[in-house]
């Protein structure tokens, strides 16, 4: 990862130009970097699996005014092609939460796949791991009733979370970039956008997640709540849905205002196909 005879200048621009949201990191974060005089990378983290390869990097540099700056870079096999991709993030907390969405490319299957992930889907869907009724002696041969039973579990109420920990880290920013990633057309608006510049503590936890038969394809569906503490005293909630329910199996980010539209929005998902 160090190159003796790489400038920090000429590093920069290769991570940034190779990473596929370097557009979303903080204006803040690429205005100190403008000033990096010294770096140094290193291997932090790696999972390898036969279908899921992933590692993130640490990349620390020193700045012209004396302190330091880190970016955090994910590397991953999980696009459709099973090429390297890279992603750029300035918070660690946000490069493990993107590195635990990853899943494997389509068309292949994690470590166990003929034992444990089938098992799996047939606990969970009362299927096998190519849809409801595929194959499987003990269906009922009526897909309605696994497509029912799906919904039910998208939209069942999950158990109490755990207390909140609100960590003061540039949340107005963490919730800008909330919202100008998410795609769906229903969004929350300017009003909310201007609620959330006053935040200055935020929570992330995760809600729902499972691996869902989806037509012929496995779809990823995760619900996020992103809680926000504003300087007033207030709370405010965005519930996020990830999810790879598309044509083409990429994954797309979409933001609810409560809970349950984002989970209706997954019912949604599950049920086109």
């Amino acid at each position: 990862m160090n190159d003796p005879y790489e400038t920090t200048e000429t590093h920069l621009e290769r991570l940034l130009g190779r990473a596929l949201n370097s557009f979303d990191l903080p204006d803040s974060v690429v205005e100190r970097l403008d000033s990096a005089l010294a770096h140094d990378s290193s291997l932090h983290s790696s999972h390898h699996s036969a279908a899921l390869h992933r590692s993130t990097y640490r990349h620390a540099y020193l700045l012209a005014d004396g302190s330091s700056l880190t970016l955090w870079e994910l590397v991953h096999n999980s696009g459709r092609d099973g090429a390297r991709r890279h992603e750029l993030y300035a918070d660690e907390g946000e490069a493990r939460l993107a590195a635990s969405r990853l899943r494997p490319a389509r068309g292949e299957r994690p470590d166990g796949a003929d034992g444990g992930q089938a098992d799996g889907f047939a606990a969970i869907f009362g299927a096998g791991p190519e849809g409801p009724g595929h194959d499987n002696p003990d269906a009922s041969g009526d897909s309605l009733d696994a497509d029912l039973a799906l919904l039910g579990r998208l939209l069942a109420t999950p158990p109490l979370p755990p207390a909140r920990t609100y960590v003061p880290d540039d949340s107005a920013d963490h919730a800008r970039r909330l919202l100008r990633r998410a795609e769906n057309p229903d969004r929350p608006g300017e009003e909310t956008a201007g609620l959330l510049r006053a935040a200055f503590a935020h929570h992330i936890g995760q809600a729902f997640g499972r691996q869902c038969p989806a037509d012929v394809r496995d779809a990823a569906f995760t619900l996020y709540e992103h809680a926000f503490l504003l300087l007033d005293g207030t709370e405010l909630s965005l519930w996020e849905v990830e999810h790879t329910a598309t044509p083409d199996g990429r994954h797309m980010c979409e933001v609810y205002e409560d809970e349950r539209t984002a989970r209706e929005a997954m019912e949604l998902r599950a049920r086109v196909r």
